[in-house]
């Protein structure tokens, strides 16, 4: 596949808004007020999908209101970066609707999570164009405690300079937008080493539920000499998480990847890190590839910004890991 990368972001850019799950409308006055500052901050223009507050009983706009905003975005001259305004459960209902040829022919950079990592992969498998998988909209929305997550973003998505990937020094896994001032902060331990070794390829993946939702179907990547990047939110538990993580085991192509980085998971999700090394240790397909945990991405915060189909090496060792985005 001829890979696409977009041109980075510089001030003075257009950055489009749209809704590909959950609409924009559920979003406190105070959320959009931080967030238009922030991208104000970077000297960024904000505009919005004309679709992005309509709201269905699924929290939702039409697939066709969707996707008009979603073409929009690319064939509009003016806008060099597209963000979604949050996750949700539906995106994979566009994938059959999308113009791939458009997308391929007014490549831009496409960023978001969660659910969002349907559109990631698979505009990544129809069209070759890199996505991101990284802070939506919404997140943009924290008051407190957003450094790490801005650094990261602006290293990806505003610099083509490589850049190792670093511990934050705490996080946490609270309702922000609630109560942006009370905070529950968690020092951080670091990273947990699995399975030591070294290896470099192709980012894929996400959120490990909707990754898999791509599985038999034309929009799922090449698993080919992939490092994969895995997270799941509070819904999983230690037996989803088993069995999803085995169902992509059983994928034809799975025993071409070259390692695996999991996400930070959230604490109602109870996945432990005794039970997520015992969940590794039985897949014998994991055994002779690097395995490293607890990183910063998913849907506990800070999080860092990382290429989908973009290049990383990773270093694994009980002593000292290394994650280095190459290109993105």
């Amino acid at each position: 596949m001829n890979k696409i990368y977009p041109d980075k972001l510089k001030a003075g850019d257009e950055v489009r808004i749209i809704a590909p799950a959950m609409s924009y409308s559920i979003f406190s006055e105070e959320l959009k007020s931080i967030a238009n500052k922030r991208f104000e901050d970077l000297g960024l223009k904000l505009t919005f999908g004309k679709h992005i507050n309509e709201k269905n009983d699924f929290t939702s706009s039409s697939i066709e209101s969707r996707i008009e905003d979603l073409h929009g975005a690319f064939q509009d001259k003016n806008v060099k970066a597209i963000f979604t305004a949050i996750g949700g459960a539906n995106s994979n209902q566009l994938l059959k609707y999308i113009d791939w040829n458009l997308i391929r022919n007014n490549p831009k950079i496409f960023c978001g999570f969660s659910d969002i990592t349907a559109l990631n992969n698979a505009i990544y498998a129809k069209t070759g164009l890199v996505t991101y998988s990284g802070p939506h909209y919404s997140t943009f929305g924290q008051k407190l405690y957003f450094d790490y997550t801005l650094d990261y973003f602006k290293k990806c998505l505003m610099s083509n300079d490589q850049f190792e990937i670093k511990p934050s020094d705490s996080w946490s896994d609270d309702s922000w937008y609630k109560d942006q001032d009370k905070r529950n902060i968690i020092k951080n331990s670091g990273w947990l080493v699995i399975n030591e070794g070294s290896a470099g390829g192709t980012i894929l993946g996400a959120n490990l539920c909707t990754f898999n939702l791509l599985q038999g179907t034309e929009y799922m990547p090449e698993l080919e000499n992939s490092v994969l990047f895995l997270e799941d939110d509070y819904v999983t538990t230690p037996e989803t998480f088993d069995r999803d993580l085995q169902s992509l085991i059983h994928l034809p192509d799975f025993n071409k990847i070259k390692g695996l980085v999991i996400g930070r998971f959230q604490n109602k999700s109870n996945v432990t890190n005794e039970l997520l090394i015992q969940i590794i240790k039985t897949k014998n397909e994991l055994n002779n590839i690097p395995v490293l945990a607890n990183v910063d991405f998913g849907h506990t915060d800070p999080k860092i910004t990382f290429p989908v189909g973009g290049t990383v090496e990773i270093d694994i060792k009980s002593s000292a890991s290394k994650i280095i985005i190459l290109k993105h």
